[in-house]
């Protein structure tokens, strides 16, 4: 469907995402998981503590974050760092409020889902379409970007509550939400649900699933992983998004030609 772009929104860029393949859902649990792993091996094998941990990783987000606004189209590898770092800040900001200041699991979650359902909101009364093959202006960038922040902040969340406070494990946890995305899959290609609504619940569930996967493999087994801890799982799923981005950099298999991709505005 074409979606009128808004006068006032600047000048139209060529789409800053992504399509949505079998690479994209691959690369993002990977990069959820990377985003757990990398926090636990910042704050506690390296010693940074929480806060000083926040602190390096929000200055690397903003700047890389700062050239993926600049950049005026899809560039795989620029993308997907700021999908990465993200991950990571999203998983920091839920664990500070958590640790740091106290606040409850549940609460967290019921707040990012609030804030995330406003972002929506805002996004589509601005724009009047949520759809990321439109991803051509600015500001529409700029919600993308900040809904990505409170899906990543939910899962986070979520998947910290499923797996701690209702005790179901690293595990289970895994399999519970990879029976949700599965199921959101199935509605949307077996019974025609709203293409646009089940991309973003799968997008949210990805997040604890990737985290659930995280640590299943860094924790101790004694705590029910497998213990290679988060140096070794970081850099074994950091290695493999890094190998599927430059796969994708040279063969372009998530971009639409140029005449599909103007039918898509």
């Amino acid at each position: 469907m074409t979606t009128p772009l808004a006068p006032s929104t600047g000048r139209a860029l060529l789409n800053k995402v992504p399509e949505v393949t079998i690479w994209f859902w691959v690369i993002k649990i990977l990069a959820t998981t990377v985003g757990e792993t990398a926090a636990d091996y910042l704050n506690d094998t390296l010693g940074f503590g929480l806060t000083n941990t926040t602190l390096v990783i929000g200055a690397g987000f903003l700047v890389v974050l700062g050239l993926q606004f600049r950049a005026r189209r899809y560039i795989p590898p620029l993308y997907w760092a700021t999908v990465v770092l993200i991950s990571v800040v999203g998983t920091l900001i839920t664990d500070n409020l958590t640790d740091n200041l106290g606040v409850p699991l549940e609460a967290t979650t019921a707040v990012f889902a609030v804030a995330l359902g406003l972002t929506f909101a805002g996004w589509y009364a601005a724009e009047r379409t949520l759809s990321i093959h439109s991803i051509v202006t600015r500001r529409r960038e700029a919600f993308y970007w900040l809904a990505i922040l409170f899906t990543f902040a939910l899962g986070t969340a979520a998947g910290d509550l499923t797996a701690e406070r209702l005790g179901a494990g690293y595990w289970l946890s895994a399999l519970l939400f990879a029976a949700l995305i599965g199921a959101v899959a199935a509605s949307h290609l077996v019974f025609k649900a709203n293409a646009v609504l089940t991309f973003w619940i799968a997008y949210v569930l990805t997040r604890p699933l990737g985290a659930s996967l995280g640590d299943g493999f860094s924790q101790d087994k004694i705590d029910g992983g497998l213990g290679l801890g988060t140096t070794l799982t970081s850099v074994l799923f950091l290695a493999t998004i890094v190998a599927v981005v430059a796969y994708l950099a040279v063969s372009k298999r998530d971009q639409l030609p140029p005449v599909e991709a103007d039918a898509l505005r």
